[in-house]
């Protein structure tokens, strides 16, 4: 069947493009089409603005870990930005208040985005450097992240998030995997021009060119649009470094994943212009490449299965693709089986991993055509994991 052999011929070239082709692009095209930085030892004053909705058990030992970063005390203004925390976070950031943390709360619950709007209203630094309150920095983190901004090109500075998995569970592996993987397209992307997106965890941008972004956006991911529409760069700055536990449970992983994407579907939907290859060039195409055929994987498994199903009599090679598809699908539920037994899965994670991740992109679109958004945010914590030794493992470098 020609319709079939198209369909499955096309559904694997752009699989192997989203997954493989584009990033290997990226490395060759930047070994030769760099746009360099301009970097300098800067010491510009920085608000530091910590989101935090509940946080009494992190939160005290977040703000010793800034308070102790290597950087002017003079030159830096931290804020912790509550956004109606029930619990004692407030009551323990005030006790800050003598060596210099402000708290800002924000009365009603209107979200991460929306508190790190108000918290950057009332500060005072030239640089805001957003951040949570799990995250971790090493002492040298800000004076990295701030030198970036000697190139009047930049406006916004991502910086290297590391994820710790001490227990090494299931689902902390792939996590660790992707975000490797991750890790290096940025990398790539940034020598050509622009990061599509940064961590949350760790970013920094300049104060004139920040305006305060839609409390639905998942500000992570639209400050690198936004930059872009003021005609400015979002750099990747991989030595300025932060670290955080991974999740250790797939349900965790698993409601992040779905939020996360809903989020960046929504803001897709917002700044869909800069999907425009005439008018933004390699950004848009970055975009394109790096989300949309992204989100479009899950799609394209399905095509590659079912036309596959069709031909799988028409020779022995198709034979061949549908076996290892099959093998694929099945290591996936072996991973499950045994992640759900506490049982370390070995060769099964990654399958399972992957396919946990484009099941979270189903449920997200789903959520998308809804209309569904994500406004606040519930902090998922681990207890037998506490915030000192998140802040240890910073400190220690």
């Amino acid at each position: 069947m020609i319709e079939a052999e198209i369909i499955f011929a096309a559904s694997v070239a752009v699989l192997a493009y989203a997954s493989v082709g584009y990033p290997l692009f990226l490395f060759a095209a930047s070994q030769f089409r760099r746009q360099p930085i301009r970097s300098a030892n800067i010491t510009p004053k920085v608000s530091l603005i910590i989101a935090a909705h509940n946080e009494e058990e992190d939160i005290a030992d977040k703000i010793e870990n800034t308070l102790a970063l290597d950087y002017p005390p003079d030159k830096l203004e931290v804020i912790v930005a509550s956004d109606s925390s029930t619990d004692r976070t407030d009551e323990i950031v005030r006790s800050f208040a003598p060596r210099g943390v402000v708290l800002y709360r924000q009365n009603e619950r209107l979200g991460k985005t929306m508190a790190q709007n108000s918290a950057a209203v009332v500060s005072s630094g030239d640089i805001f450097v957003f951040t949570d309150a799990t995250t971790a920095y090493q002492k040298d983190v800000l004076r990295k992240i701030v030198r970036c901004f000697a190139d009047p090109e930049v406006g916004c500075v991502g910086g290297q998030l590391l994820y710790i998995d001490p227990s090494q569970t299931t689902v902390g592996r792939g996590c660790r995997s992707y975000w490797g993987y991750e890790k290096f397209i940025k990398s790539c992307e940034s020598k050509l021009g622009s990061l599509i997106g940064v961590s949350g965890c760790l970013y920094a941008v300049r104060r004139c060119c920040y305006t305060p972004l839609s409390h639905d956006m998942s500000s992570d991911f639209v400050i690198a649009s936004d930059i872009r529409l003021k005609g400015l760069r979002t750099v990747y700055e991989p030595d300025a470094i932060c670290t955080e536990f991974t999740n250790q449970r797939t349900r965790e992983e698993f409601r992040m994943r779905v939020r996360v994407i809903e989020q960046t579907m929504t803001a897709m939907r917002r700044y869909r212009q800069v999907l425009s290859v005439r008018k933004h060039g390699m950004f848009a195409f970055q975009m394109i490449s790096h989300k949309v055929l992204r989100y479009a994987v899950p799609a394209l498994l399905l095509l590659a299965l079912i036309s596959n199903w069709f031909l799988i009599f028409d020779s022995h090679f198709y034979q061949a693709t549908a076996a290892f598809q099959i093998a694929f699908y099945l290591s996936a539920l072996g991973g499950f089986v045994l992640d759900k037994l506490r049982s370390r899965p070995g060769v099964f994670g990654l399958p399972y991993y992957f396919v946990l991740g484009n099941i979270a992109i189903v449920a997200a679109f789903v959520k998308f055509l809804r209309g569904e958004t994500h406004v606040v945010w519930d902090p998922m914590r681990e207890s037998s994991l506490p915030a000192r030794q998140i802040t240890k493992t910073a400190m220690n470098g």
